[in-house]
């Protein structure tokens, strides 16, 4: 376990010659030889010593993965066995708890690790209270798996890095001339990402819980910058757009994928084997066009992982922005006429329901409602929308595919009046796929669809049956929704989704250690 320090909020490694890490990521679960593939990031002063890295007693050779700006970042490859084990750096020992198909385990969800502006002016203690309570619930029953489903930082800021930077982030959206893209702009705007990602993973419960828990991560827009993928071609292919995507990229292979290269070439889609349970990350950004989410490379790369799924393990899928949520085109057809509204339109553009998207909204929900049908559960995981709320689509031969959004764990909440908006659109119903309708409910034992208030996804395996749970801020955590595969299985469609009235409703004083600060969902 990391050494105890005295202010949990304070800025921490725990090992003076290290810049950065140890970083801990999941890259598989090998079920014929009962072995977990890990990797461990660390960085290091350029021209220090590699550290001494250990695992079960067997020292683990270091490869050099990158050099940015006086840091040398390293990787170290290894496996441990089916129940998990220990490693250590330079002497300093963690335990890491993982589990096999049949074993009870927990998993942690998150997203949106920031905000648009004056993000680490916050107190750390403020910024990080979620991450704190993460790592507190971690040390009371461990984690197995670390998801975070994008905007893991908020790189908005790198758009003042340069004054070329600045000038065309003012100029851009006017569609005025492409303005150059100098190495001296690179190097600013790669100071900016490696300082966001280096104050995030510095804090101590970040610290210490990727650490300890294996992770694997998706992007989305603010790992770039605000509505990439959005923006008109001009403004997203232009020469300083491009080096924005180039770096995001660079960043993204270090913090996010491990320091390994993608699997897929055009695309940095993610396919994780666990035991008993697989988590299938597409890439919604790489590709993204005002007139598209994925190209040819993401498509191919995200229905090759499906075929290769094992039937009957769960799929947890991370849509980064909701695959099931209200009717935003109808916000789309009118926003034009609402003044001020036109800021927005990144912003609706961004999401599946844009009508820009309906053709391949449908492609993606008729893909995993086809595997749910045939292969086994499928549960939507997302983010981006800075509340909490869940939904459901239900085939027409009865199976049920959960939406779970957690958003964020560090960015502020919107108003409560923009969740009862929401909220209220989400009454309408939709059906992109004729037949499939999707209806969303509030969290379990809440009121509303939605819940205005930082928040994470807890899911547990327990006797083999899946659940899931919010932590949130200020109401607590909420009562556990049983994850069924089917109508049959569960009333919570009837029932709107409200856990106090249903038998499967499970909650004890080690569920909930927020209980005494829980109320009623807003």
């Amino acid at each position: 376990m990391t050494p105890a320090v005295s202010d949990p909020h304070a800025s921490a490694t725990p090992d003076e010659t290290l810049a950065l890490g140890p970083l801990l990521y999941a890259y598989g679960y090998d079920a014929a030889r009962e072995r977990h593939a890990l990797s461990v990031l660390l960085a290091v002063p350029e021209g220090a010593s590699a550290p001494h890295l250990e695992a079960e007693g067997t020292g683990i050779d270091a490869t050099e993965v990158d050099r940015i700006q006086g840091l040398t970042f390293l990787r170290y490859d290894f496996e441990l066995p089916r129940a998990g084990g220990r490693y250590s750096v330079d002497g300093c020992t963690r335990r890491i708890a993982l589990g096999g198909p049949e074993d009870d385990l927990r998993v942690a969800y998150v997203s949106c690790n920031g905000k648009e502006e004056g993000d680490f002016d916050r107190p750390p203690a403020e910024r990080d209270a979620m991450w704190a309570r993460l790592h507190a619930d971690h040390k009371a029953a461990p984690f197995s798996l670390l998801i975070m489903g994008g905007d893991q930082i908020y790189a908005d800021a790198a758009l003042s890095a340069h004054p070329d930077v600045a000038r065309w982030n003012e100029t851009a959206p006017k569609r005025m001339p492409a303005l150059p893209a100098s190495a001296e702009a690179e190097e600013a705007v790669t100071a900016v990402f490696l300082d966001r990602w280096s104050r995030s993973v510095r804090s101590a419960p970040v610290a210490a819980l990727q650490a300890e828990v294996p992770a694997i991560a998706m992007w989305d827009d603010h790992d770039i910058f605000d509505g990439y993928g959005s923006h008109p071609a001009e403004v997203q292919d232009s020469p300083i757009g491009q080096m924005m995507y180039r770096v995001a990229r660079r960043i993204f292979r270090l913090f996010q994928a491990g320091g390994r290269d993608p699997a897929h070439a055009g695309t940095l889609t993610r396919a994780l084997a666990q035991p008993g349970f697989h988590v299938l990350a597409p890439d919604l950004r790489s590709e993204r066009r005002p007139d598209r989410v994925m190209g040819e490379a993401g498509w191919q790369a995200t229905e090759a992982a499906f075929a290769a799924l094992p039937a009957r393990e769960r799929v947890f899928l991370v849509s980064t922005v909701p695959a099931l949520g209200p009717r935003l085109s109808l916000v789309e057809a009118v926003h034009r006429l609402i003044p001020g509204a036109q800021r927005y339109e990144d912003d609706l553009r961004d999401q599946w329901q844009s009508r820009a998207h309906r053709a391949e909204w449908r492609r993606f929900l008729q893909l995993a409602a086809d595997h749910a049908d045939g292969c086994g559960p499928v549960t939507f995981l997302s983010g981006e929308i800075h509340l909490a709320g869940r939904g459901e689509m239900r085939t027409p031969a009865g199976t049920l595919l959960h939406q779970l959004t957690a958003s964020g764990v560090s960015h502020p909440p919107p108003p409560a009046l923009f969740a009862r908006a929401l909220g209220a659109l989400g009454a309408l119903g939709e059906a992109p796929l004729q037949g499939y309708p999707i209806s969303l409910y509030p969290l379990p034992g809440g009121r509303r669809r939605y819940v205005a208030e930082r928040n994470v996804l807890l899911l547990e395996r327990q006797n083999g049956v899946w659940r899931a749970a919010w932590d949130l801020e200020v109401s607590g955590r909420t009562d556990w929704l049983l994850l069924s595969g089917s109508d049959r299985d569960t009333d919570s469609g009837s029932g709107a989704g409200d856990a106090r009235r249903r038998p499967d409703r499970i909650a004890s004083p080690q569920d909930t250690p927020h209980a005494a600060e829980r109320t009623a969902a807003p």
